[in-house]
């Protein structure tokens, strides 16, 4: 061996470990020894969980401009999906929608960068700046320090079929330079990461529904490889003609035309979900860097994620709900706890029959039938797809603030046979421990354990070690 190769062999030190996802994981390499100027680059912490706080939260979404706006609406039972504007949907057989509305992109977005994006874009950039606004987070001298890692589902679809349109009616001389950056998955990311700065290690999920979890299970990895503060969540824009036609294919969406009879989730009458546009981005940082930071409010802190695949079919749901229940199991022994600490899960809520059934057979394979409290809030605002996931576990967080679960909207007449405690009317409870539940087209699956933050004090910064699934 030459001596070259033996000190790197010497280097590693740490042997390899199970991920908390539960996958074999090397761990290679020692800490950094030194960082670069300005906010501190954390020490490398693969193959150990790091604890994650979320002290940011932005929303834009069809229940308001704002968290505390979006959180009043469901409280009051707003629902949001009403006949779809813009344009006429009546072809395409959809007529409903979750649309955002009093949405003044101007506010937010400079002039020279608005006309390079689209309103999918135009939210995110909305959503990053409400986050950092709360968290009181400034962007640090140290641009390596933060990270952007959102979710998306449909990419930039009005900016596209406006500049698609002109070229079949003009040529190719009317399709404009920035087509090809403002339709991509990447584009919020990359957005907001140039506007405001960011150089950590970014990048954008791709997995429909389950994005806005899976960016956050993206994000543990970022902060475990050294970078303390992450913007994850991610918003959607796909009220649109090419849009609502892509999705209308799927055979998911309500063809109802009044907006109570549409998108209700474990009720006999369901008969599909009702689209949506907007989302949340939340600001999460590791704890001993929120800390140092001085950062004054924590809305909670991630303690588990879980994710797989039902490797199934592209569009036919699997079987059984034996994947989704998995998810779920990887994300409570992540997280270190019981079903029975559960106080409460947001459900994704398809609001499709067979779908529900599958979501009501994963819920009480692992905790029980009625034995924790479940809602779909979802229903109030549209499936927003990688923004709806991202927007459940703001209201999570909401909900373990102030001791109130929102209601399930839409549910008349809940199908008994599924074993769930559903929530039909807001319910006052004390809520510790929460799982936010996510599906995403074509078989994903994911699932996030969240806990209330008690305060630096009460919390040592000791890493625990990486479990395996729980059984």
């Amino acid at each position: 061996m030459t001596e070259l190769a033996r000190s790197r062999s010497d280097e590693v030190t740490e042997p390899t470990v199970l991920s908390e996802e539960g996958v074999v994981a090397e761990v290679p390499g020692p800490a950094r020894e030194t960082a670069p100027t300005g906010r501190t680059i954390i020490p490398d912490r693969r193959g150990r969980t790091t604890r994650l706080l979320v002290t940011g939260i932005g929303v834009v979404a069809p229940s308001g401009i704002g968290v505390e706006e979006h959180w009043q609406s469901l409280l009051g039972g707003e629902l949001q999906v009403r006949p779809i504007e813009g344009f006429d949907p009546s072809m395409y057989g959809i007529t409903l929608a979750g649309q955002v509305r009093d949405f003044d992109p101007d506010r937010f977005v400079a002039s020279q960068l608005k006309v390079q994006t689209d309103r999918w874009t135009w939210m995110s950039l909305a959503a990053a700046t409400l986050a950092a606004e709360d968290a009181g987070y400034v962007p640090p001298e140290e641009a390596y320090a933060t990270s952007t890692f959102l979710a998306a589902g449909s990419g930039g679809n009005e900016f596209s079929q406006h500049e698609i349109q002109g070229l079949w009616a003009k040529g190719p001389r009317s399709v404009g330079a920035y087509q090809s950056i403002a339709w991509f998955y990447a584009a919020s990311t990359g957005q907001v990461s140039i506007r405001d700065g960011y150089k950590g290690p970014s990048g954008v999920v791709v997995s429909e529904g389950a994005g806005g979890l899976d960016s956050i299970g993206w994000a543990r990895r970022v902060v475990r490889r050294g970078t303390p503060a992450v913007l994850v969540g991610g918003t959607e824009a796909g009220v649109t003609p090419y849009a609502l036609l892509c999705q209308a294919t799927s055979g998911r969406l309500s063809t109802a035309a009044r907006p109570e009879d549409a998108y209700k989730p474990f009720d006999r009458r369901a008969n599909g979900h009702a689209i949506g546009e907007g989302g949340a981005i939340l600001l999460v940082e590791e704890a001993d860097a929120a800390r140092a930071r001085g950062a004054q409010h924590v809305w909670g802190e991630v303690v588990g994620y879980g994710a797989t695949h039902d490797a199934h079919h592209h569009e036919d749901a699997a079987p059984d709900a034996t994947q989704y229940a998995r998810a779920i199991r990887i994300s409570l022994a992540d997280a270190g706890v019981t079903p029975e600490d559960v106080d409460l899960v947001v459900a994704d809520g398809a609001g499709v029959p067979e779908l529900d059934a599958l979501e009501a057979q994963a819920i009480t394979t692992v905790f029980g039938e009625r034995s924790v409290p479940v809602t779909a809030p979802a229903s109030w605002t549209g499936r927003l797809m990688a923004g709806g996931s991202a927007l459940n576990v703001a209201t999570a967080l909401l909900a373990m603030r102030d001791g109130k679960i929102p209601a399930t909207g839409n549910v008349d007449e809940p199908v008994e046979a599924y074993g769930l405690d559903l929530v039909r009317e807001v319910r006052e409870r004390d809520l510790e421990v929460v799982v936010v539940l996510a599906r995403g087209f074509g078989g994903f699956n994911s699932s996030l354990v969240l806990r209330r933050h008690h305060g630096y004090e009460d919390q040592g910064s000791e890493d625990r070690g990486s479990v395996e699934e729980g059984t």
